[in-house]
């Protein structure tokens, strides 16, 4: 009989056993959420951006969005400089994390008139159309902080504690 292997948060195939034993490694937190909804021409990720640091929200994730856009301004897969998309887009998908301190990383995927589908970092320039409905997840007792990572020398995710949270298990 096979046994289940669980991807661990650490990024470690293990038994369900040995997964018990780094549960407690890997950092956690209750979630708050908060609903918006930006309007027209407004900036996704501006507003996301100003929106995280208005509240301070050091550890954010991304739940749902749904909406439209009429400007696009993605950093497509392996590519340095942005790529730009003018028209009528309906979001299919958008994900990541975000913190006020921490930086985010956020794709963004979207569909044209015809179903075709694009998608890649989300950068400043991709403007509301009609609505932006968004769900917004924040993790209190986490920190999430960019490093960079030797394997290719990019900033990426660390996950701490919050200092505040850390003060309090001592």
């Amino acid at each position: 009989m096979l046994k289940p292997i669980l991807l661990l948060g650490l990024g470690l195939l293990a038994s369900p056993a040995h997964a018990q034993t780094h549960a407690a490694m890997v950092p956690s937190s209750a979630l708050t959420a908060y609903a918006l909804r930006l309007k027209p021409g407004d900036d996704l990720r501006q507003q996301l951006t100003a929106f995280v640091t208005a509240h301070h929200l050091e550890a954010g994730a991304m739940l749902t969005c749904v909406g439209s856009l009429t400007e696009v301004s993605l950093r497509l897969a392996n590519q340095e400089n942005a790529t730009h998309y003018h028209g009528h887009f309906e979001i299919v998908s958008l994900v990541g994390t975000l913190s006020a301190t921490g930086g985010g990383h956020l794709h963004l995927a979207v569909a044209d008139s015809t179903g075709r589908t694009l998608g890649g970092h989300l950068l400043d320039g991709c403007r509301v159309y009609t609505t932006a409905e968004i769900v917004l997840g924040a993790l209190p007792a986490l920190q999430f902080v960019r490093e960079t990572d030797p394997t290719f020398g990019y900033q990426e995710l660390v996950v701490k504690p919050a200092p505040a949270a850390a003060a309090k298990k001592r």
